[in-house]
Protein backbone atom coordinates (compact mmCIF):
# COMPACT_ATOMS: atom_id res chain seq x y z
CA UNK A 1 0.00 0.00 0.00
CA UNK A 2 1.56 3.21 -0.57
CA UNK A 3 1.28 5.89 1.62
CA UNK A 4 1.74 9.62 0.38
CA UNK A 5 4.36 11.33 2.80
CA UNK A 6 5.13 14.52 -0.33
CA UNK A 7 6.22 17.56 1.63
CA UNK A 8 4.75 20.54 0.19
CA UNK A 9 6.61 22.34 -2.58
CA UNK A 10 7.22 25.17 -1.27
CA UNK A 11 10.91 26.63 -0.35
CA UNK A 12 10.20 26.94 3.12
CA UNK A 13 7.26 27.00 5.12
CA UNK A 14 6.11 27.43 9.28
CA UNK A 15 4.44 25.29 11.88
CA UNK A 16 2.76 26.95 14.83
CA UNK A 17 1.93 24.72 17.42
CA UNK A 18 2.80 23.21 21.47
CA UNK A 19 5.57 21.58 22.86
CA UNK A 20 4.79 19.12 25.51
CA UNK A 21 7.03 17.17 27.72
CA UNK A 22 5.68 14.67 30.47
CA UNK A 23 8.18 12.86 32.47
CA UNK A 24 6.54 9.99 34.24
CA UNK A 25 9.51 8.63 37.32
CA UNK A 26 10.72 9.21 39.63
CA UNK A 27 8.62 12.08 40.36
CA UNK A 28 6.01 13.52 37.74
CA UNK A 29 6.18 16.61 35.68
CA UNK A 30 4.75 18.15 33.15
CA UNK A 31 4.45 21.55 30.87
CA UNK A 32 3.85 22.38 27.77
CA UNK A 33 4.98 25.92 25.26
CA UNK A 34 3.74 27.73 22.54
CA UNK A 35 6.45 27.29 19.77
CA UNK A 36 6.96 27.62 16.08
CA UNK A 37 9.13 25.71 13.70
CA UNK A 38 11.16 26.51 10.61
CA UNK A 39 10.74 23.48 7.95
CA UNK A 40 13.20 24.21 4.85
CA UNK A 41 14.76 22.07 1.98
CA UNK A 42 18.00 22.57 1.74
CA UNK A 43 18.43 22.39 -1.72
CA UNK A 44 16.17 25.65 -2.46
CA UNK A 45 17.88 28.33 -0.27
CA UNK A 46 18.52 30.85 -2.76
CA UNK A 47 14.73 30.74 -3.01
CA UNK A 48 13.33 30.89 0.41
CA UNK A 49 15.49 34.24 1.47
CA UNK A 50 12.95 35.86 -1.00
CA UNK A 51 10.42 34.55 0.89
CA UNK A 52 9.84 37.81 3.19
CA UNK A 53 12.03 40.64 4.08
CA UNK A 54 11.75 39.37 7.61
CA UNK A 55 13.49 36.05 6.42
CA UNK A 56 17.19 35.45 5.87
CA UNK A 57 19.49 32.80 5.13
CA UNK A 58 22.72 33.17 7.49
CA UNK A 59 21.74 37.03 7.78
CA UNK A 60 20.91 38.89 10.85
CA UNK A 61 17.24 39.32 10.31
CA UNK A 62 13.74 39.00 12.24
CA UNK A 63 13.91 35.32 11.68
CA UNK A 64 17.02 33.21 9.57
CA UNK A 65 18.37 30.19 9.10
CA UNK A 66 22.27 29.57 9.35
CA UNK A 67 23.47 26.51 7.85
CA UNK A 68 26.74 26.47 10.15
CA UNK A 69 24.48 25.97 12.94
CA UNK A 70 23.90 22.51 11.71
CA UNK A 71 26.71 21.51 10.07
CA UNK A 72 30.27 19.75 10.52
CA UNK A 73 33.48 21.60 9.40
CA UNK A 74 34.38 19.30 7.44
CA UNK A 75 31.13 19.44 4.90
CA UNK A 76 30.59 22.86 2.88
CA UNK A 77 26.65 22.79 3.22
CA UNK A 78 24.04 21.36 5.60
CA UNK A 79 22.71 19.16 2.47
CA UNK A 80 26.82 17.86 2.34
CA UNK A 81 26.27 16.89 5.72
CA UNK A 82 22.66 14.70 5.43
CA UNK A 83 24.71 13.26 2.04
CA UNK A 84 27.92 12.08 3.91
CA UNK A 85 25.53 10.49 6.72
CA UNK A 86 23.73 8.66 4.51
CA UNK A 87 26.43 7.03 2.62
CA UNK A 88 28.46 6.09 5.74
CA UNK A 89 24.89 4.48 6.92
CA UNK A 90 25.15 2.54 3.82
CA UNK A 91 22.32 4.13 2.42
CA UNK A 92 22.81 3.20 -1.48
CA UNK A 93 20.03 5.92 -2.93
CA UNK A 94 20.54 9.29 -2.64
CA UNK A 95 18.00 11.80 -1.22
CA UNK A 96 16.53 13.60 -3.79
CA UNK A 97 14.69 16.17 -1.03
CA UNK A 98 16.09 16.96 2.45
CA UNK A 99 13.94 18.98 4.52
CA UNK A 100 14.66 20.24 8.03
CA UNK A 101 12.62 20.75 10.56
CA UNK A 102 14.17 22.86 13.21
CA UNK A 103 13.23 26.26 15.03
CA UNK A 104 15.07 29.11 12.99
CA UNK A 105 17.16 31.54 14.64
CA UNK A 106 15.45 34.81 16.22
CA UNK A 107 16.62 37.81 15.93
CA UNK A 108 19.99 35.91 15.71
CA UNK A 109 19.55 33.45 18.20
CA UNK A 110 18.55 30.09 18.54
CA UNK A 111 19.17 26.66 20.53
CA UNK A 112 17.42 23.72 18.60
CA UNK A 113 17.18 20.25 21.45
CA UNK A 114 15.96 18.13 18.28
CA UNK A 115 16.00 18.94 14.99
CA UNK A 116 14.72 16.56 12.38
CA UNK A 117 15.45 16.29 8.59
CA UNK A 118 13.55 14.33 6.25
CA UNK A 119 15.09 12.45 3.35
CA UNK A 120 12.97 11.80 0.23
CA UNK A 121 13.79 9.93 -2.89
CA UNK A 122 12.63 10.20 -6.41
CA UNK A 123 8.91 9.83 -5.55
CA UNK A 124 8.76 11.48 -2.41
CA UNK A 125 9.10 8.16 -0.37
CA UNK A 126 11.13 8.94 2.82
CA UNK A 127 14.28 6.85 2.52
CA UNK A 128 15.87 7.98 6.46
CA UNK A 129 15.07 10.64 9.09
CA UNK A 130 18.13 12.20 11.02
CA UNK A 131 17.73 13.19 14.28
CA UNK A 132 20.14 16.09 15.06
CA UNK A 133 20.18 16.28 18.99
CA UNK A 134 21.81 18.72 21.17
CA UNK A 135 22.22 19.00 25.32
CA UNK A 136 22.94 22.70 27.23
CA UNK A 137 26.63 21.71 27.53
CA UNK A 138 27.31 22.86 23.58
CA UNK A 139 27.29 19.09 22.56
CA UNK A 140 25.58 17.45 19.89
CA UNK A 141 24.47 13.57 18.57
CA UNK A 142 23.46 12.93 15.40
CA UNK A 143 20.87 9.48 15.01
CA UNK A 144 20.70 8.08 11.06
CA UNK A 145 18.36 6.21 10.75
CA UNK A 146 17.19 4.65 7.21
CA UNK A 147 13.60 3.71 7.17
CA UNK A 148 12.70 0.01 7.22
CA UNK A 149 9.69 -2.42 6.00
CA UNK A 150 7.18 -2.19 8.53
CA UNK A 151 8.12 1.03 10.30
CA UNK A 152 5.46 3.49 7.53
CA UNK A 153 2.19 2.99 7.91
CA UNK A 154 -0.74 6.05 7.50
CA UNK A 155 0.14 7.13 10.93
CA UNK A 156 2.95 7.79 10.40
CA UNK A 157 6.98 6.86 11.08
CA UNK A 158 7.80 4.29 13.67
CA UNK A 159 11.72 4.21 15.08
CA UNK A 160 13.54 3.22 17.87
CA UNK A 161 16.86 3.94 19.01
CA UNK A 162 19.23 3.39 22.17
CA UNK A 163 20.02 6.50 24.05
CA UNK A 164 23.69 7.53 23.11
CA UNK A 165 24.03 10.80 24.01
CA UNK A 166 23.68 13.09 27.32
CA UNK A 167 20.81 15.60 27.10
CA UNK A 168 18.83 16.10 30.28
CA UNK A 169 21.10 16.01 33.37
CA UNK A 170 18.12 14.55 35.06
CA UNK A 171 18.02 11.33 32.99
CA UNK A 172 20.21 8.23 32.77
CA UNK A 173 21.93 6.89 29.50
CA UNK A 174 20.88 3.39 29.36
CA UNK A 175 17.26 4.27 27.95
CA UNK A 176 15.70 3.50 24.59
CA UNK A 177 14.41 6.35 22.54
CA UNK A 178 11.09 5.61 20.40
CA UNK A 179 10.12 7.84 17.63
CA UNK A 180 6.65 8.43 16.35
CA UNK A 181 6.66 11.03 13.58
CA UNK A 182 4.37 12.19 11.28
CA UNK A 183 6.13 13.57 8.64
CA UNK A 184 5.62 17.30 7.52
CA UNK A 185 2.65 18.27 4.74
CA UNK A 186 -0.15 20.64 6.31
CA UNK A 187 0.95 19.72 10.35
CA UNK A 188 3.68 17.84 11.61
CA UNK A 189 3.55 15.33 14.82
CA UNK A 190 6.55 14.38 16.75
CA UNK A 191 6.31 12.60 19.59
CA UNK A 192 9.75 10.80 21.23
CA UNK A 193 9.04 8.11 23.95
CA UNK A 194 12.08 7.61 26.52
CA UNK A 195 12.04 4.05 28.77
CA UNK A 196 13.98 2.29 30.56
CA UNK A 197 13.49 -1.59 31.50
CA UNK A 198 10.61 -0.53 33.28
CA UNK A 199 8.47 1.50 31.14
CA UNK A 200 8.25 5.19 30.18
CA UNK A 201 10.12 7.72 31.55
CA UNK A 202 9.31 10.68 29.85
CA UNK A 203 7.36 11.48 26.34
CA UNK A 204 8.07 14.58 24.69
CA UNK A 205 6.07 16.04 21.92
CA UNK A 206 5.52 18.64 19.02
CA UNK A 207 2.53 18.92 16.76
CA UNK A 208 2.43 21.86 14.74
CA UNK A 209 -0.33 23.31 11.83
CA UNK A 210 1.28 24.23 8.19
CA UNK A 211 1.57 28.71 7.96
CA UNK A 212 3.26 29.93 4.45
CA UNK A 213 6.58 32.11 5.19
CA UNK A 214 4.70 35.53 4.68
CA UNK A 215 5.36 38.79 5.64
CA UNK A 216 2.21 38.61 7.66
CA UNK A 217 2.62 35.59 9.13
CA UNK A 218 6.02 35.84 10.78
CA UNK A 219 5.43 38.81 12.82
CA UNK A 220 2.11 37.46 13.86
CA UNK A 221 3.95 34.82 15.14
CA UNK A 222 6.83 37.03 16.26
CA UNK A 223 4.35 38.99 18.10
CA UNK A 224 2.15 35.93 19.56
CA UNK A 225 5.30 34.44 21.03
CA UNK A 226 8.48 37.25 21.31
CA UNK A 227 11.52 36.14 21.62
CA UNK A 228 10.67 32.60 21.08
CA UNK A 229 14.00 30.81 20.99
CA UNK A 230 15.28 32.48 24.31
CA UNK A 231 12.63 31.11 25.90
CA UNK A 232 13.26 27.56 24.58
CA UNK A 233 16.15 27.89 26.77
CA UNK A 234 14.43 29.82 29.77
CA UNK A 235 11.73 27.36 30.16
CA UNK A 236 14.43 24.30 30.22
CA UNK A 237 16.47 26.05 32.93
CA UNK A 238 13.52 26.83 34.61
CA UNK A 239 11.95 23.32 34.22
CA UNK A 240 14.96 21.91 35.44
CA UNK A 241 15.01 24.26 38.46
CA UNK A 242 11.88 22.88 39.06
CA UNK A 243 12.60 19.33 38.66
CA UNK A 244 15.94 19.73 41.07
CA UNK A 245 12.77 21.27 43.83
CA UNK A 246 10.71 18.26 43.69
CA UNK A 247 13.76 15.93 44.36
CA UNK A 248 14.96 14.82 41.29
CA UNK A 249 19.25 14.99 41.69
CA UNK A 250 21.69 15.04 38.19
CA UNK A 251 23.29 12.21 36.53
CA UNK A 252 26.92 12.52 36.36
CA UNK A 253 27.35 13.57 31.92
CA UNK A 254 29.74 10.65 30.68
CA UNK A 255 32.34 11.40 27.77
CA UNK A 256 30.15 12.36 24.57
CA UNK A 257 30.09 9.45 21.87
CA UNK A 258 30.87 10.03 18.29
CA UNK A 259 28.97 12.84 16.39
CA UNK A 260 27.26 10.39 14.30
CA UNK A 261 25.87 7.09 14.96
CA UNK A 262 24.33 4.91 12.31
CA UNK A 263 23.15 1.44 13.69
CA UNK A 264 21.51 0.29 16.64
CA UNK A 265 22.71 -1.45 19.41
CA UNK A 266 19.50 -2.92 20.88
CA UNK A 267 21.04 -6.30 21.11
CA UNK A 268 23.90 -5.49 22.92
CA UNK A 269 21.84 -3.05 25.97
CA UNK A 270 18.11 -4.81 25.29
CA UNK A 271 15.25 -2.41 26.70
Amino acid sequence: MHIDFTPPKDPAWLYMGKVMHARFKPKEHRFNYSVFNLAIDLDQLETAKKLSPFFSISRFNLLSFYEKDHCSQEDKTARDQVDRLLLEAGVEQCASRVILLCYPRVLGFVFNPISVYFCYDFHNALIALVYEVRNTFRQRHIYVVPTEAGQISEAGIRQERNKLFYVSPFMDMGLRYFFRIKPPQDEVAIRILEKDTDGPILAATFHGLKQDMTTTNIIKLCIAIPFMTLKVVFGINYEALKLWLKGVRLKKRPAPPPLASYTDTKAQTPL
